[in-house]
Parts: C-alpha cells; structure tokens; sequence
C-alpha cells in the first residue's frame, strides 16, 4: 500500500465523525435495548481501529501538523474545515476512542431506561471530543467545544442521580460562560490577525502585550472552569456526584483534559508574553489546587466527591508544569493527563462496581469489602496506589517529571516569580503525603477489616465483563509506569517547539509590524 495515498486518506474526518454516523444508522434501523448495546459497542470499536494509525503512522520526528485536511467552510468569513494533529493532541485521540469503549461495556446493565438515547448521546459525545482535539480552525474549535455541552448535560440531567437537575444546570452555566469569553477572544484575534481563524496563523501572529493580555484573559477563564481551577471547580464534585459511572468516566478521562489542552493550544504559543506575566498567577493557582483542594478531599464522606477532589488535585500538577516552560515539566503535564485519564477513570468505574451492589456511594456503608470481593479488593488497591504516584504506576512518572522540571524551571519562570521555584517544587510534592492520606482512608473504610455489615457480606466480586473493562487500564497503568518512552517519544518534538513558542516573545515582532505598518498600507494604496 503507498503511504501516501494512506496519508491523503481523511482519516481525521473519518475519526470524528464516524461516532455520529453510527449513531444515526442505530437511531433509524436498530430496535431493541440488547441490539442497541451491541451495535454501539461496534461503532464504539471501529472508531478505536481507525484512530489506531494515527499513532501508528505518527512521524515523531517533526513538530509540525500531521494527517491535515483544509477546506472551505464559511467562505464569507474566512471560516475554514481545518483538521491536523501533533505529538500534543495524537494521545488524546486515542484515549478518547478508548474510554468511549469502556463507558460503553460499564453501562451494560445499569443503564435500564432510554437505553438507545444514552448510548446514542455517547457516541455524539465521541464525535465532539476528537473534534476538539482535531480543530486548527478556531470556529471549528469553538464548535465542537460546545457541541459537547448538549450531550453531556443529557448524560447527567436525564440518567444521573437525585439532584441531576442542580448538577447539570451548574456544570452548564460555568462551562457556556467561560465558553462566551473564549468566542469574544477568538472574534478579538480574528480582527487583529486579518480576518483568518486559523490557530497556526494566530501562533505566528505579533501580537502587541496589551491585546495578548486581554485575549489571554478570555482564554483562561475558558479553560479554567474546564480544568477545572480553583476557585472556578465547584461544578465538577456535583457534576460527578449525580452522573452515571460512565459520565464520570468521560468527565474525568477527557473533558478536564480540555481546558489544559486549551493552555497548550492556545496561550502558550499564541500568547506567549502574556502567558509569561501571568506565571505567578498561575503558580498560585496550581498550589492552591495541589494542597488545598488535597485537604478538601480528606473531609468527604462520599467516595464520588473524594474522587473527584483528587483529580482536581492531579489537575493542578498539570497546570503547575504546563507554566513552568520547560520540556520536562511540560512533557510530565502532558504525560499526566493521559496517566490521570486512566488512573481516574478507573477508580470512578470501581465505586460504579460497588454502587450497582448496594446503590450507595457513602464510605460509612461499606467495610471489609476484601472479604467478599477479593479480585476486586486487588483493582481498587492498584488503582489507589496509582493515583497516589507509586513508583511503577503511570502517575509516579507524570508526578516526578513535573517536579523535576520544575526545579529546573526555565529562565522565563524564574524571572518572573517572586519565590524560588525550589520553593514551588517543594509545596507541590507535599502532594504526595496529601494524596495518601485520603485515598488510603478511602481504602482502609472500605476495602479493609471486618464484615460488619450484612449488605456487604451479600455483596458478589466482580463479573467478567466488569473484569474485561479493567484490563486494559490496569496494562496501561503499569506498562507507561514502567516504560514510559513510547508515549514521551511521541510528545516530544511538539514540546521541544511549543516550549521555543513559549520562551519567544513576540513584542519585537509587534513593534515592528506596526511601525511598518502606515508604509505598506501607503504603499498598498
């Protein structure tokens, strides 16, 4: 076969929209809740192999877009169908098909009503996400960013918990109203750089500091609520709470991924000095994650909300090493929020095994657990001890790498902070300590000791198909901790450039163009 007539091939378009397609082919002809499972297991698994070349054929030796496709779109506005990805949006690809194929198998049973409706809002909820991670047409962006709010809030609002109403209207007003100021940035940037929308135009762009402050400040209010930041992450605790074992999955997998992929997509390169000015910022910000939101999670009772504290605990890793602007921080951020995106997604599924038992999420319910489900003691142990960083998980190469880059921060950080940034690292490992101590409180309420109760004492270990999901996360989890290579080797090239992005101001450049500037419109006339 030539390569490049398998290069020429859409297979981004394919990837995105290939999760819909299937969907409207399950919505007219297939009837029945068991063939509805079946079929979107399907489509689930054909979107997997597809994306499947993308790492396959993925040239790691270039930092430039790979698998690109242009074509007109809105022709009156400049508006094009830009697709391309890199080392830094590749894996998230990936994870996403992946994820969308354990949400699927976990839903198997405990989805009972409107079964065709829930797995067809999965597969739109596919379509969106990829697309975000595609898009390098900044409407097209904004597109699948919000698209992905419809079917989410579906997810939640009709087959979430008791307060599903109050947790969706929440997680929607604070995603749409930072998603206004992400559209004004982008109109803002699209005025200023000529009339185009495109984001590698934009990432060339001389913008003078006063505009990149503002636009950063659009972007970041955007990509804050999706990480989600504090103090802008109260929807998420209640957003997890109600949602389905798969909603968390998917929330905790891949939508947190966005926000910070927004940093990397957007600030750094776009706005680099501006990103450089709010290093401070955003440093406060990370630590308050990582220690405040730490000590949060050791007061909760329910395990979904202890959870859901930790990752935004995690998420503050990422942040903290997306802003250190160096390669190891940023390829440790990078890292982490593919290893968080198992390591969470996993731990969501583990309190989805127990509630479908005993239908409660309360801590003080369980007890002894290991007696009566000793497999599934043996997953929630691993996964626990992943998401506290041991040495040999995923999460331990993610957590070490952000640390390390961090005390080895560039000179652009340093400059800017008003502390050592030996100071930052060692706040930030503190998390560590943190980390263990409430999910090994978790573990020991509920894995460990005594059968005291008889609910527990019926309760039956793990099934095949609830063992068949944990499987591949379980080989992740250990195999990137152990050989993490195959995935850095990817992000690589992409860091290299984008930290060079970062690093280079633009002020120079913007002072030059607009000293030029009255002379080539003097001599344009």
């Amino acid at each position: 076969m030539d390569l490049n007539n398998v290069l020429d091939f859409p297979i981004l378009s394919l990837s995105i929209f290939l999760p819909t397609l299937g969907a409207l082919v399950i919505w007219l002809f297939v009837h029945g809740d068991k063939a509805v499972r079946w079929a979107t297991l399907a489509v689930s698994i054909a979107t997997f192999v597809v994306t499947l070349p993308l790492a396959f054929m993925f040239d790691k030796g270039t930092a430039h877009m790979q698998f690109e496709e242009l074509h007109p779109w809105i022709a009156t506005f400049n508006v094009n169908y830009q697709l391309g990805v890199d080392g830094i949006s590749m894996p998230f690809i990936i994870l996403t098909s992946l994820l969308t194929i354990i949400c699927i198998i976990s839903a198997w049973e405990c989805i009972q009503t409107r079964v065709k409706e829930y797995m067809l809002a999965f597969l739109i909820l596919e379509t969106t996400l990829i697309g975000v991670f595609c898009a390098l047409d900044a409407i097209l962006f904004y597109f699948f960013w919000e698209a992905m709010l419809i079917p989410m809030y579906l997810i939640i609002g009709v087959w979430g918990g008791k307060n599903r109403v109050y947790a969706t209207l929440k997680f929607f007003l604070y995603t749409l109203a930072g998603s206004v100021l992400m559209l004004v940035a982008v109109l803002a940037m699209y005025f200023k750089a000529g009339h185009t929308f495109s984001l590698l135009a934009y990432m060339d762009y001389p913008f003078d500091f006063a505009w990149q402050f503002w636009i950063w400040i659009g972007f970041f209010i955007a990509f804050a609520v999706k990480v989600p930041m504090w103090p802008v992450h109260t929807w998420l605790p209640d957003a997890h709470t109600e949602a389905p074992t798969a909603g968390s999955v998917i929330l905790a997998g891949i939508l947190l991924k966005m926000g910070a992929y927004g940093f990397l997509r957007f600030s750094l390169p776009m706005l680099p000095d501006a990103s450089q000015y709010f290093v401070p910022f955003m440093v406060i910000l990370s630590l308050i994650a990582i220690v405040y939101i730490s000590l949060v999670a050791m007061m909760q009772t329910d395990m979904k909300r202890l959870i859901a504290y930790s990752s935004i605990a995690h998420m503050g890793f990422v942040t903290l090493g997306t802003f250190m602007f160096t390669q190891v921080a940023l390829e440790g951020a990078l890292f982490g929020m593919i290893s968080h995106g198992f390591v969470a997604a996993a731990l969501f599924l583990c309190v989805g095994v127990m509630y479908d038992r005993l239908h409660t999420r309360d801590i003080a319910a369980y007890g002894g657990v290991a007696n009566v489900m000793p497999i599934f003691a043996a997953v929630i142990i691993l996964f626990a001890m992943a998401n506290v960083a041991l040495p040999g998980a995923s999460s331990f190469v993610a957590e070490i790498m952000v640390l390390i880059g961090t005390f080895d921060a560039s000179a652009v950080t340093q400059a800017n902070l008003p502390v050592s940034v030996k100071w930052v690292a060692i706040i930030a490992t503190t998390s560590v300590v943190l980390s263990a101590c409430y999910t090994l409180w978790m573990c020991k309420r509920v894995v460990f000791g005594d059968v005291n109760k008889a609910s527990v004492g019926a309760m039956k270990d793990m099934s095949a198909r609830e063992l068949g999901y944990f499987v591949p996360l379980i080989v992740l989890v250990i195999w990137l901790g152990l050989y993490p290579t195959p995935v850095l080797d990817v992000m690589h090239e992409s860091v290299i450039h984008l930290v060079a992005q970062a690093t280079t101001s633009k002020l120079d450049a913007a002072a030059a163009l607009a000293q030029t500037a009255p002379m080539l419109n003097a001599v344009h006339h």
